[in-house]
């Protein structure tokens, strides 16, 4: 699995604008967003987003917490990657549903610069272009 740098979006405002600079990007949701924004709200954004901005290479990680209901209904809606904490005593059956799937269950999500965070945008074109030295959550 290809991860480009990460950027938590916590909505289409925040993807397009880690989407604005035409670089590859890795969209992460923000801890259990499935629990509160659910699966379908994080797909019809990524999809939106896909529609809106074509020829950039991007993926989406949504963050389902201990949450495997969360995490089953991501997948039944076509979301290939996901956060499920691996303490969840479901997480290896959420694996195995996962895997045919071509899905991957991560323990935790990358590091990742947090759009929510005041500034950080000013951050985001050269966390896109690989300095490390930015701040990330």
């Amino acid at each position: 699995m290809i991860l480009h740098p990460a950027v938590m979006v916590h909505g289409l405002d925040h993807g397009r604008m880690a989407l604005q600079y035409s670089r590859p990007a890795t969209l992460v949701s923000a801890p259990g967003a499935a629990s509160f924004g659910g699966c379908l709200w994080w797909h019809a954004m990524v999809e939106h987003l896909r529609r809106e901005f074509p020829l950039v290479e991007f993926s989406a990680i949504l963050d389902c917490a201990d949450s495997p209901g969360q995490a089953m209904a991501a997948l039944r809606v076509g979301e290939r990657r996901l956060v499920l904490d691996p303490r969840c005593p479901a997480f290896a059956t959420v694996s195995a549903v996962a895997a045919p799937l071509g899905a991957t269950i991560l323990e935790r999500a990358p590091p990742a610069l947090d759009l929510g965070f005041p500034g950080a945008a000013w951050h985001l074109d050269a966390w896109l272009r690989g300095d490390r030295t930015v701040p990330v959550s």
